[in-house]
């Protein structure tokens, strides 16, 4: 087994233009078409209220970090700007409600429209939670009156950060190439016989393909690590204080994009098929796992059903759990315990299938 494994490693080293490039692609791709998520979006803003515009509702909008408010002074300049296109969309806040006027549809609209409601919906939740501790200290010498404390940040509540999400999807989507072309060498080596030599030797089959996986786990692993690094510490990106927890969630994910790829070369025949289906696996996943964009933004359930059966779906899920919302290991055993039952499941269907096919 060591001796498999040694020899991918200097193969790797003779041959390493693909991981290269894929490394390349995610750092290149999330600074590039994530460019708008690394820069403030600005909205133009329109409100009659003096109130509304010094009123808790704004902090809670700009901490968003991908929105920024541009105050208009009359709301028929926000029209006219957005008619001109100026701008895509624009923003009509009232008291306790809002107005988005859109220009041009884009999935920056229903960021927006989500994160302006989670403002509304929190500073609601926190004026009640006000009137409530009121009430407590009026009620306090009443021992037949019990008050509960809640936390105004709902279970359903929807944070969107445009760095990290541009940073974890990306990676998650590239690293397929890297580990599918990885995994793929088995069929190569089952054509040309050296499959056949290694059984004549002394080393066992599950040696042989616990070589293989190990090796590319360990080059789909040290591509994702290189790309956050890179991040962390060139671009700067803000993991908020959760760095290595992040790096502790990737694992498991990229033990199921192993699974995936070992699946899909038990299916194919030729390097043709696998060729043809490696992108469109990538793709469709990436777009239904929400790499390219949040799933709260998606409205079909038929999408949605979809998504809970690839990986990339977990692994968003486990990476923002950690940075965005702050939640504990315990909170991630979900996304987690989905990407490891998709590992033993995925790996046990493609080796069948590869002896199988090898077998006859």
């Amino acid at each position: 087994m060591i001796g498999i494994f040694i020899t991918k490693i200097k193969w790797l080293f003779r041959n390493p233009w693909t991981f290269i490039i894929m490394t390349g692609m995610s750092i290149l791709f999330a600074l590039i078409i994530g460019g708008n998520s690394f820069d403030k979006i600005t909205v133009p803003t329109y409100t009659e209220d003096e109130y509304t515009k010094n009123s808790p509702v704004i902090s809670m909008i700009k901490e968003q970090t991908i929105f920024e408010l541009d105050w208009i002074s009359s709301e028929e300049e926000l029209e006219q700007k957005i008619r001109s296109g100026k701008s895509e969309f624009g923003l009509n806040l009232q008291a306790d409600d809002f107005q988005i006027i859109v220009g041009i549809d884009s999935p920056n609209v229903h960021l927006l429209e989500q994160t302006v409601k989670n403002a509304y919906i929190k500073n609601g939740q926190i004026e009640q939670i006000q009137q409530q501790v009121e009430v407590e200290t009026e009620m306090i010498d009443n021992p037949a009156f019990e008050i509960e404390t809640a936390n105004f940040h709902g279970k359903d509540t929807f944070v969107y950060d445009g760095n990290l999400h541009t940073l974890f999807g990306f990676s998650l989507f590239f690293v397929i190439y890297t580990i599918g072309y990885s995994v793929f060498q088995i069929m190569t080596e089952k054509n040309s016989g050296i499959w056949d030599r290694m059984i004549l030797s002394p080393v066992r089959k599950w040696e042989m393909y616990a070589a293989n996986f190990l090796y590319s786990f360990l080059i789909g692993y040290t591509q994702v690590l290189i790309v956050f690094f890179v991040f962390r510490y060139i671009v700067k990106v803000d993991f908020r204080g959760t760095f290595t927890e992040t790096l502790f969630a990737l694992i498991p994910y990229v033990l199921a994009i192993v699974a995936l790829s070992i699946l899909i070369t038990g299916l194919v025949k030729t390097v043709q098929q696998f060729n043809a289906v490696i992108p469109i696996v990538s793709l469709g996943t990436a777009m239904l796992g929400g790499a390219f964009w949040p799933l709260e933004i998606v409205e079909s359930k038929f999408m949605l059903t979809l998504a809970k059966f690839v990986p990339i779906t977990y692994g968003m899920e486990a990476l923002s759990e950690i940075t965005i919302y702050g939640n504990t290991t315990e909170e991630i055993l979900y996304p987690v315990s989905i990407l490891l039952l998709m590992t033993v499941a995925m790996t046990g269907i493609g080796i069948h299938l590869m002896e199988k096919r090898y077998i006859s």
